[in-house]
């Protein structure tokens, strides 16, 4: 006897296909759910670890820009020490140039003839006084005029008192004469 399937072979193999492809959509589904949440876990922490990263680096910067600033602040402390010890030492060099200088005007100075001001700014040295006649200012130019220690000295004002003295006013310009011409004084 001949056997006769009376299933319909057809609609079961179309079964069988719809579940394993119903199994392989179930699969690839959780396969891809797993990537992505493996994606998602990867690309989470590798935010925190830059995260992190950059967090110890702005940390890092604010403590190298604290030192900078210390640096910062011993440069202009080392400028300022430097210039302090600059000028003392102008200041103890020119000792002797303005023990001199006072002494070249002490010498330039005739007699009724006194100072009421004197001002020294730089190089620029102001003299205001009072003086009993022309003569004797004309003395004090010629003098100052022939010292190695003052240059170009001019009368800037003279004014006639009512006590018969004249009120006057003269700048120059200090020089430190050479060795060689200083060498006599």
């Amino acid at each position: 006897m001949a056997k006769i399937d009376l299933l319909p072979w057809r609609e079961v193999r179309r079964e069988k296909r719809n579940k394993d492809f119903k199994a392989t959509l179930v699969l690839i589904a959780i396969v891809s759910a797993g990537a992505v949440g493996i994606g998602f876990q990867y690309f989470k922490s590798a935010v925190q670890v830059q995260n992190a990263r950059n967090t110890y680096l702005q940390t890092e910067t604010a403590a190298l820009d604290k030192k900078i600033a210390e640096i910062q602040k011993l440069r202009e402390l080392r400028t300022e020490l430097i210039d302090r010890m600059e000028l003392i030492q102008a200041l103890q060099g020119n000792r002797p140039v303005i023990v001199r200088v006072f002494d070249e005007i002490v010498r330039a100075v005739p007699d009724d003839l006194y100072f009421t001001d004197l001002q020294v700014k730089g190089n620029k040295v102001t003299v205001k006084g009072v003086a009993a006649s022309n003569n004797r200012l004309s003395a004090m130019m010629r003098n100052f005029d022939s010292s190695v220690w003052f240059r170009d000295p001019q009368l800037i004002k003279v004014e006639a008192n009512k006590s018969g003295t004249n009120n006057f006013e003269i700048e120059m310009i200090r020089v430190q004469p050479s060795q060689a011409a200083d060498g006599g004084k």
